[in-house]
């Protein structure tokens, strides 16, 4: 797209390349992050053992239930960017702050994994809904914006199970 003579690059839904790029860039790593909580997560729901059991095993279902909605959502708008998702689990280990665990069958251990999980995902969604609001880029930032508003109540409510 040209501009008076100063050449413009836009990608096919009206937004810079070059910035483009960085939050793709930015999504990747999210996306990493969220495959690895995921996993974690669906394992504190296979192990989890002790008086809690039945109100976390239900808890966990429903958390790694939304995290992989929302590991499709974040996937899709790098692609509505006009670049590729990772996809390989060598990319999401080398690329994630969230570390995998496992054998974790304890309640609290689980549930403390997941609140700093959250907030390592609500630091790099905050990052995300800043760089999305400066180029106007409303697609990520709306689904960000809708992330971090529901997951700082769910760190408020796991946090308050760990007293």
């Amino acid at each position: 797209m040209t501009n008076n003579n100063t050449m413009t690059t836009t990608t096919k839904i009206g937004l810079d390349t070059a910035k483009s790029e960085e939050l793709a860039n930015g999504l990747n790593d999210l996306l990493a992050n969220y495959q690895v909580f995921y996993l974690n997560t669906r394992g504190f729901h296979w192990n989890i053992k002790g008086e809690k059991f039945f109100e976390l095993h239900l808890k966990f279902e429903e958390l790694y239930n939304d995290l992989v909605l929302k590991v499709d959502e974040i996937a899709e708008r790098v692609l509505t960017l006009g670049f590729t998702p990772l996809h390989a689990f060598e990319d999401y280990l080398s690329v994630s702050e969230i570390s995998p665990v496992k054998n974790i069958s304890n309640g609290k251990e689980a549930v403390q994994n997941i609140v700093s999980s959250f907030q390592v995902v609500l630091s790099k969604q905050r990052t995300l809904l800043d760089l999305s609001g400066d180029m106007n880029d409303e697609g990520t930032n709306a689904l960000m914006s809708d992330y971090i508003r529901e997951q700082e109540k769910l760190v408020w409510m796991y946090s308050a199970f760990l007293g």
